[in-house]
């Protein structure tokens, strides 16, 4: 059975209070509709100070579909470790892996928006000595053992749910991510289809003598929206896949590799390329593919277009990929 995806951003430019609320109410909504129908996870992620209104706080969001759902994960990808506080950061993970009874899984990431860091007055070249220490701390607070941090003594309490900790994985495309998690023996959650870095971080994990694994995004990772009538979407709501794809694209250096990173400037140009794709229910089934993503309402589609994708993909696509 292939893994099945919903993913949120909760992207709207322009917004009204009252829009972006209804907005998340909806996705609450879609997350409960989707865990009641098999779905496998929500995907969600962090950035800050957007103007389009990218969602910062994906473990807030996190808890509210943990009180919608019973069984679906939530994935955050990823969580940017810098910017947060590491004790605070232990605590918030480890209620959320008790309320969810270990249904969240957090990849760790350092970002690439400086403006991001500007915001929080973190230090920029410093990102990666701070992704260190947090993702120590994290693991030596989860322990609820007492140990040193920053010259005292500190004890985090509650201890998580999950048994040593929650799925915790490190996630970057560079060999000083795959170092860091071979060295602390945690697994690896490469950006894109890097099999190259796969081999460097199994390299690693014999020269540090860790246990981990990969999880790797497929070479073919497209975000999908589900629809009767594929050109008719494309005509009438491509403006807002090529928004969320500009946007992202606007945030990446040429040295950073993204599994959705689009080139397009054009929706017709979006289009062909591939990155986001408007599929039929059967066209979607043929695609064969391991890991399915739907993003229902991305670049700030209209929550009613989100639903009808959704549907589509529940009752149409899932019961035809043999689960």
């Amino acid at each position: 059975m292939p893994v099945t995806v919903v993913r949120f951003n909760l992207v709207e430019p322009g917004a009204t209070s009252a829009s972006l609320s209804a907005r998340y109410r909806a996705a609450l909504e879609m997350a409960a509709y989707a865990d009641a129908r098999g779905i496998t996870t929500v995907q969600t992620e962090e950035h800050h100070g957007v103007a389009n209104n990218w969602l910062p706080s994906p473990f807030a969001f996190a808890g509210a579909v943990f009180g919608a759902t019973r069984r679906i994960a939530v994935t955050v990808s990823a969580v940017i470790g810098p910017l947060h506080d590491p004790l605070r950061l232990a605590e918030d993970i480890a209620v959320l892996d008790l309320l969810s009874g270990g249904r969240l899984v957090t990849v760790a990431g350092i970002g690439y928006r400086p403006e991001e860091y500007a915001l929080f007055d973190v230090e920029w070249k410093r990102r990666g000595k701070i992704q260190d220490e947090v993702l120590e701390t994290l693991l030596k607070a989860w322990s609820g053992e007492e140990f040193d941090y920053r010259g005292r003594t500190v004890r985090v309490t509650p201890r998580p749910f999950t048994d040593p900790h929650p799925l915790l994985l490190v996630g970057g495309s560079s060999e000083a991510a795959a170092r860091r998690a071979a060295r602390l023996g945690l697994p690896f959650f490469p950006s894109a289809h890097l099999p190259e870095l796969e081999a460097y971080y199994k390299e690693r994990l014999v020269e540090y003598g860790t246990e981990g694994w990969t999880m790797m995004p497929a070479a073919e990772t497209p975000l999908l929206h589900i629809a009767e009538d594929p050109d008719e979407v494309w005509d009438r709501h491509g403006e807002h896949f090529l928004h969320e794809a500009r946007t992202y694209a606007s945030w990446q250096s040429g040295d950073i590799r993204s599994a959705v990173r689009s080139a397009a400037t054009t929706v017709d140009e979006l289009r062909a390329e591939g990155v986001y794709r408007v599929l039929t229910p059967g066209q979607c089934v043929e695609l064969g593919l391991d890991n399915l993503v739907l993003h229902p309402l991305a670049g700030g589609m209209p929550v009613e277009e989100g639903w009808r994708s959704l549907r589509l993909f529940t009752e149409r696509v899932v019961p035809e990929l043999g689960g």
